[in-house]
């Protein structure tokens, strides 16, 4: 299960805060996979990647009860905690860096905070991207804007480099490697 985290609607759709649902919907493009079935507080999508079933996931609560779609995905799918990814923004990390992670914090990252308080442990696999912190805005403000110029490139490239990460996982490439890989 490959969970992309951001905000329903067309108002967010190209914003800071909406990296993992941009994420998905490229996924989701070269895996051949539509997202479109909507289950359990979420858009899904699910397919075969040379044998492995995969599903695509964007919540459609927002950002801040993320939690809430995943864990109903996981309960009635039995997901294992290890076969659970999930893509996020991280204001911490440089426009479009890629970072993948096996466990961590929420980081005052909302939508991981809500997925950890459902799932019951931060140990679930995560890629960020990188959207810095902003120069002179507030902080809502700059997650809620789109992406421009220099900034969208930097993005689409971290977000294809994730894609090569996320069919390196699919096809069963350790997590280790892929962290010494792609970081």
């Amino acid at each position: 299960m490959i969970v992309g985290l951001g905000n329903p609607g067309s108002k967010y759709a190209k914003t800071k805060h909406n990296i993992g649902f941009m994420a998905i919907d490229e996924l989701s493009k070269r895996l051949d996979i539509p997202v479109t079935k909507h289950e359990f507080d979420a858009l899904t999508g699910t397919g075969f990647v040379d044998g492995e079933k995969v599903m695509l996931v964007k919540p459609v609560t927002f950002m801040n009860d993320s939690g809430r779609a995943v864990g109903q995905l996981k309960a009635f799918y039995r997901f294992e905690q290890s076969e659970i990814f999930i893509i996020q923004d991280d204001m911490d990390m440089t426009m479009g860096r890629l970072r993948l992670r096996p466990r961590g914090s929420a980081g005052g990252h909302n939508g991981i905070k809500s997925i950890i308080a459902v799932l019951g442990t931060a140990d679930f696999q995560r890629a960020k991207i990188g959207i810095q912190h902003p120069a002179k805005q507030r902080v809502v403000d700059w997650v809620l804007t789109p992406f421009k110029g220099d900034d969208a490139i930097a993005v689409a490239n971290g977000i294809e480099k994730l894609q090569d990460a996320l069919v390196d996982w699919i096809h069963g490439v350790s997590f280790d490697q892929l962290m010494n890989q792609y970081n």
